[in-house]
C-alpha cells in the first residue's frame, strides 16, 4: 500500500512521451529532454529497458488497447518491471475495474486515456486524459481552402478550450495523447504548437513524433537529433518555468458549461471566444458557485436549464454586484456526443454562433483583462498568481513564422513587464499608460512567448 501511495504521488509529475523502441541504449535520447515518463508498446516491453530507464529516473508505462488479453498484458507488464499501464481506448467498465485492482495490488499505476465520450471528470484519479484531439495549428479545410474564425481571422485548430474545461472540472493533472496526422512529415515548429497548445492552459501533451521523425531520431540522424533537442527546450520552458499549476485564469469572461453542453469537444464556445483573444475561464456546472465566478466581469451560461436553483441565486448575486450575464438560446440542447467525436458538428456551429454573437455584442470593445492586436495567428491565456499577482500572459503562435509588432493593452496599471521565450534570456519591455491601464509592445513573437506583469 505504501509503495502504491508513493507511486501515485509521483504520477502527477510525469512528463510523458510515446517511445517506439525497446532498446535500453535509446534511454540516453530521452535523458536529453525533461521527459521522465515513456509510453511503450507491448512488443518493446522488457525488464532490461525498464531497469535502465529507472536508473535514469524515467518511468516506463505499457500501452494496452481494447481487443487483446488484458489480464495477460497486466502479467507481462509486472514481469517486465513496468511502472504501470495506460489503457488507451474504450475498455469495458469491468476490465477497467479489474485492471485497477490488480495494478494497485502490485504497486503499479493505472492511467486511462479513453475516448472523449468515456471521460469521467469526477473519477478522482491523479491523471485524467484522452488520446483524442485535433492536431493544433492553422490547418486547411478538407477542400484545401482556409478556415475562418468568427473574428474573420484564420481558424486555429486547438484542444485548449476542451483542456481548459477539464482543468477546471478536476484537480487532476491532464494529459492529451493525440498523434500527428498519419503519413505526414511534421515541421519541428508544429511540435512547439502542440506542446504550447496544452501547456498554456496547464495540461500536458503526450509527445508523439511522426513516423519519419521517429525513424530518423532512433537511427541517429543529425537533423533529427537537433530537432529533438529543440523540442526538449520547449518542454523545459513550459515545465521548469511555468509548470506551477497553481496559476488561475484571470477575471475576464466566465463560460458556464457542462459535459452535456459540448464542453468535451474542440471547436465549441470556449474555442470560439478564445479566437477573440478575450480572457476566459471555464466554469463547469458542478462547481458553479459564488467563488468560481468571483472577480469575473461577465458570464455566459450556455444551458441555463442545467443550472440548479441555488446556482441561479449565485448568478443573480453576480449580476447584482455589477456582472453581466448572457444565457444560451431558450430550449436549446446540445446533441449527445457520438462515439469517436472530437469536434463540434457543423450543424451545431450555426447554433453556437448565436451565443458567439451575443458574447461579441456583450463584450464589444470592453477590456476584460487584456486586449491584443496583431495576433490573428495566436491564442493566449491570461492567468494570475495568489492575490492576482503576478499576472501572466502566455502567447502561442500557430503560424510557421514569427509575428511582429504585437500590442497588449491591459485593463490595470502595472509597473514592470518581462518577456520570456525559449529562445533567449528574459527581456524587460517598456510599459506605457493606456487609458486607465497599461500598454506593452512586443517586437517579435516566435513560437511562444510569455509576459510577466508586476
Amino acid at each position: 500500500m505504501i509503495l502504491a501511495l508513493l507511486l501515485l504521488a509521483g504520477v502527477t509529475g510525469w512528463l510523458p512521451a510515446r517511445w517506439n523502441s525497446g532498446d535500453a541504449e535509446t534511454i540516453r535520447l530521452v535523458k536529453e529532454t525533461p521527459v521522465n515518463c515513456v509510453l511503450i508498446e507491448p512488443a518493446n516491453w522488457s525488464e532490461a529497458f525498464a531497469r535502465k530507464a529507472e536508473e535514469e529516473g524515467i518511468a516506463v508505462l505499457g500501452v494496452a488497447r481494447p481487443g487483446g488479453d488484458l489480464g495477460a498484458l497486466i502479467g507481462k507488464a509486472a514481469s517486465s518491471k513496468l511502472k504501470g499501464l495506460v489503457l488507451e481506448g474504450d475498455f469495458a467498465a469491468d476490465q477497467r475495474q479489474e485492471a485497477r485492482k490488480r495494478l494497485a495490488a502490485g504497486g503499479m499505476a493505472l492511467i486511462e486515456l479513453p475516448p472523449r465520450t468515456g471521460l469521467k471528470v469526477d473519477a478522482g484519479d491523479p491523471v485524467i486524459g484522452t488520446s483524442q484531439g485535433v492536431w493544433p495549428g492553422i490547418n486547411p479545410a478538407d477542400d484545401g481552402s482556409a478556415k475562418a474564425a468568427p473574428t474573420g481571422a484564420p481558424w486555429i485548430d486547438t484542444n485548449a478550450g476542451f483542456l481548459r474545461f477539464l482543468r477546471a472540472a478536476t484537480g487532476a493533472t491532464v494529459w492529451i495523447g493525440n498523434l500527428p496526422p498519419a503519413k505526414t512529415v511534421i515541421p519541428v515548429a508544429r511540435y512547439y504548437q502542440a506542446i504550447g497548445d496544452a501547456a498554456m492552459v496547464g495540461a500536458r501533451w503526450v509527445v508523439a513524433l511522426d513516423a519519419d521523425f521517429d525513424k530518423r531520431l532512433l537511427g541517429g540522424d543529425a537533423a533529427a537529433l537537433d530537432d529533438w533537442r529543440k523540442i526538449g527546450k520547449h518542454l523545459r520552458y513550459w515545465e521548469e518555468r511555468w509548470g506551477d499549476r497553481a496559476y488561475k485564469p484571470y477575471r475576464g469572461l466566465a463560460i458556464i458549461q457542462g459535459v452535456d453542453d459540448g464542453a468535451l469537444l474542440s471547436g465549441g464556445i470556449l474555442d470560439m471566444v478564445a479566437a477573440r483573444h478575450t480572457p476566459i475561464r471555464a466554469v463547469p456546472i458542478p462547481v458553479l458557485n459564488d467563488e468560481s465566478i468571483k472577480g469575473a466581469m461577465m458570464a455566459v451560461s450556455v444551458d441555463p436549464s442545467a443550472v440548479t436553483a441555488e446556482q441561479k441565486e449565485a448568478l443573480r448575486r453576480f449580476t447584482r454586484s455589477g456582472g453581466s450575464l448572457l444565457s444560451g438560446p431558450p430550449g436549446w440542447k446540445f446533441p449527445p456526443m457520438h462515439p469517436g467525436q472530437v469536434t463540434v458538428q457543423k450543424e451545431e456551429v450555426t447554433r453556437l454562433d448565436k451565443i458567439w454573437q451575443g458574447v461579441n455584442s456583450m463584450v464589444g470593445r470592453e477590456n476584460l483583462g487584456a486586449r491584443l492586436f496583431n495576433v490573428s495567428s495566436m491564442l493566449c491565456e491570461l492567468v494570475s498568481g495568489p492575490g492576482d499577482r503576478p499576472v501572466i500572459l502566455h502567447l502561442v503562435n500557430y503560424a510557421d513564422h514569427p509575428t511582429e509588432l504585437v500590442t497588449v493593452h491591459l485593463v490595470e496599471k502595472v509597473q514592470t513587464a518581462t518577456l520570456y521565450s525559449p529562445d533567449g534570456p528574459p527581456q524587460e519591455v517598456e510599459v506605457y499608460p493606456q487609458d486607465k491601464g497599461s500598454g506593452i509592445d512586443i517586437e517579435k513573437v516566435g513560437a511562444v512567448a510569455t509576459l510577466v506583469l508586476e
